[in-house]
C-alpha cells in the first residue's frame, strides 16, 4: 500500500505520509512490513472523526507506532530463528539525503543493525525521541506509558546505542572518498589497498537469509575480513562489478555478479577508514534498490 493512502481522506499535510513511512521503517527495517503497518494505520485513521483530532501528526505517529510495535514484537520472535545476522532491507534514497549528516546516520544500516539489539519498546522510543524529536508526552501516548517511564526508556535506549555507534560523525565528502578508495581496490584486486582503507578492527556483517552464502556471525579484523571477502569472490566463480549508490541515506555499492545484482554493501566510516561493512545478499531484501524511496524525519 502506497504512503498516498493517508491522503485519501482527512488530508494530513503533504509530508506526513513519508514521515510515517520513515517512522515505521526505522522500527521494522522492512519496507513490506512498513507498507502493511501504514495500511492498518490508515484504516484506523479513516474511522476517526477528523474534528476530534487536534494534532494530526501526533495522532498519526501514535497509531503508526502502535501498529508497528505490534508487528515488531511478532517479527522479533521470527528473527531469533533467522540464519545468521539479520540486516535491514536497504532502500535506494536520493543522493541529497546523504548530505544531511544527522538524517543519513539515523537511516544507516549500521545504526539500524544496532537498533535490532533493543527491545521493541526501547526501539520505538529511541526512534520517536532521537530520530524524530517527538516530545515525551506524545512518545508516552504512542507506547501506552507515562511520560516519566518514556524518559527512562529513552535514557536506557540512548545509552545502549551510544555505546555501540561511532563517536564522531564524518562528512559526506570523507565517506565518499573512503568508498571510492574501497571500490578501486576491490575492482583492481589490490589487497594491500583494501588493507589500507579498512580499519584494523573493521566489522563485516553479511545477510544471506539462508538463501545465499553469508557469514553466520560478524567477521572482525581487517585480515579476517579481507580473507573472507577474497574467498567469497573466488567461490562465486563469476565477474564482480560495483556501482556507487545511496542506500538509506549513506554512500554504498551495488555489487553485481555477471551483471545480476548480488547485494548491497553499506559502509560505516570513521577517521577516513572503513570500520563497518554491511552486505545484504538476501534476494528478498533487494527489491527496493533500483527505485528511490522518499525518507524524511520531518
Amino acid at each position: 500500500m502506497s504512503t498516498d493512502c493517508f491522503r485519501h481522506t482527512g488530508r494530513p499535510r503533504e509530508s506526513e505520509p513519508h514521515d510515517m513511512f520513515t517512522v515505521a521503517y526505522e522500527m521494522l527495517g522492512s519496507a513490506a512490513d512498513t507498507e502493511d503497518v501504514l495500511q492498518e494505520a490508515w484504516l484506523r485513521w479513516v474511522k476517526v472523526g477528523q474534528a476530534q483530532v487536534r494534532d494530526q501528526r501526533a495522532y498519526l505517529v501514535r497509531i503508526t507506532t502502535r501498529q508497528a510495535l505490534n508487528r515488531l514484537r511478532t517479527l522479533k520472535r521470527r528473527r531469533e530463528a533467522y540464519m545468521g545476522p539479520w540486516l535491514p532491507e536497504p532502500l535506494l534514497t536520493a543522493p541529497d539525503v546523504a548530505e544531511d549528516v544527522e538524517l543519513s546516520e539515523n537511516l544507516s544500516l549500521a545504526l539500524m543493525f544496532i537498533l535490532e539489539t533493543l527491545s521493541p519498546t526501547e526501539r520505538a522510543v529511541f526512534v520517536l525521541r532521537e530520530v524524530f524529536d517527538i516530545d515525551y508526552d506524545d512518545v508516552a501516548a504512542a507506547i501506552g506509558k507515562s511520560p516519566a517511564a518514556a524518559r527512562q526508556i529513552a535514557y536506557r535506549a540512548r545509552r545502549h546505542v551510544d555505546a555501540r555507534r561511532p563517536r564522531t560523525q564524518v562528512s559526506p565528502e570523507e565517506a565518499r572518498a573512503a568508498l571510492n578508495s574501497f571500490q578501486r581496490a576491490l575492482e583492481t584486486g589490490d589487497l594491500q589497498g583494501l588493507l589500507t582503507v579498512l580499519a584494523p578492527d573493521v566489522v563485516f556483517v553479511s545477510d544471506g537469509g539462508g538463501l545465499k552464502l553469508a557469514a553466520l556471525r560478524p567477521v572482525v579484523g581487517a585480515d579476517k575480513v579481507l580473507r573472507y571477502m577474497a574467498g567469497s569472490i573466488a567461490k562465486a566463480g563469476g565477474a564482480f562489478t560495483s556501482e556507487p549508490t545511496t542506500a538509506n541515506g549513506t554512500h554504498g555499492l551495488i555489487l553485481r555478479l555477471d551483471g545480476v545484482i548480488d547485494g548491497v554493501l553499506a559502509f560505516r566510516v570513521e577517521n577516513a577508514r572503513v570500520t563497518g561493512l554491511y552486505y545484504v545478499r538476501n534476494p528478498g531484501k533487494l527489491t527496493r534498490v533500483e527505485s528511490e524511496t522518499l525518507l524524511t524525519s520531518r
